[in-house]
């Protein structure tokens, strides 16, 4: 069935919030006098829920730890959140007007929380092509849960054949599969082609633009 619904994730995928998602990380665990992870322990937790990829990067962490750890984090992303506004990636912006003016229906599936994210998206004039933004606390279960996939699907009508997952982790395609829905990775995010392949990705991209290309077919 043609696709008609396209749930993208965001961190990697539509903006480029790779340095400062790093850079928050670590002044966290700085003011906390925890051991500092390097650029890409950091890295690989996107994707994840805050309170996931600190309990990954320390594995003897207890859950209210976590949550310490997930509250000062915000506090600092948002001591100066206006310097934390991310580019979008090449060819994001002019790629989803398309699709939006095509009449396919664009959502967002996001593992960061909802006030940043909703911030994000209205700062970079691309609120008006999504019909549905989900943010990590807008679910019980997370990536890769297929939660997300499933609440989208049934809060807009569509069955799993007609959507299309695009992300840039493994947890994206392994959400999307787990849902029975198709997967594409963007190889230009915080993960290999090789690793959106091996965890399940139908096709993966090198430009966001490519994504024209793969919904027609």
């Amino acid at each position: 069935m043609k696709t008609r619904l396209i749930i993208f994730d965001f961190d990697g995928t539509l903006g480029d919030t790779r340095k400062n998602i790093i850079q928050t990380f670590q002044a966290t665990m700085r003011r906390l006098g925890l051991d500092v992870r390097d650029d890409a322990a950091c890295a690989s937790t996107i994707g994840l829920t805050l309170r996931d990829g600190f309990l990954a990067m320390y594995p003897q962490m207890s859950g209210a730890e976590a949550d310490a750890c997930v509250a000062k984090y915000r506090e600092i992303y948002f001591e100066d959140i206006d310097a934390n506004i991310p580019e979008l990636f090449p060819h994001v912006a002019e790629t989803l007007r398309s699709l939006y003016e095509q009449g396919y229906t664009l959502t967002i599936a996001s593992s960061r929380s909802s006030p940043s994210l909703r911030l994000f998206v209205e700062r970079l004039g691309i609120a008006e092509y999504f019909s549905y933004i989900l943010g990590s606390d807008s679910v019980d279960k997370h990536k890769p849960d297929p939660e997300p996939v499933m609440k989208t699907l049934r809060k807009l009508g569509f069955e799993p054949s007609e959507a299309m997952v695009v992300g840039d982790m493994p947890v994206d395609i392994l959400m999307a599969r787990n849902a029975g829905v198709r997967a594409v990775g963007v190889s230009y995010g915080n993960a290999t082609c090789e690793e959106l392949l091996a965890a399940g990705a139908d096709s993966v991209v090198d430009d966001f633009a490519a994504i024209l290309l793969l919904s027609a077919n």
